[in-house]
């Protein structure tokens, strides 16, 4: 096994089904983030697009900040990311692990 490759893919799958690469994604100056964006940037380092790294640079997020969104599109898909319904997703995840 090769280790520290350095291949990245052109593209990925976007969150809506469309082809994400490096120039579709959102500006590195955005700082207004729909849930349409979040869900691009996330699906961006799930398929090796970009590091965790590169993403908090560019974007200047904190580690924290992204980890939630991961954490929102695995459990609740691009619906979790959506500001208004964190508590809701974060209440019904809660029972989820209970039964």
């Amino acid at each position: 096994m090769i280790e520290n490759q350095k291949i990245r893919p052109a593209q990925v799958i976007g969150p809506l089904g469309e082809p994400l690469t490096i120039e579709s994604l959102p500006p590195a100056n955005t700082r207004r983030w729909v849930v349409r964006r979040k869900a691009e940037v996330v699906a961006a380092v799930n398929g090796g697009l970009l590091t965790i790294d590169e993403v908090l640079e560019r974007y200047d997020l904190t580690l924290e900040e992204f980890a939630s969104w991961q954490r929102a599109v695995d459990r609740s898909g691009m619906q979790g990311l959506r500001v208004t319904r964190i508590q809701h997703y974060r209440d019904l995840y809660e029972r989820q692990l209970k039964y």
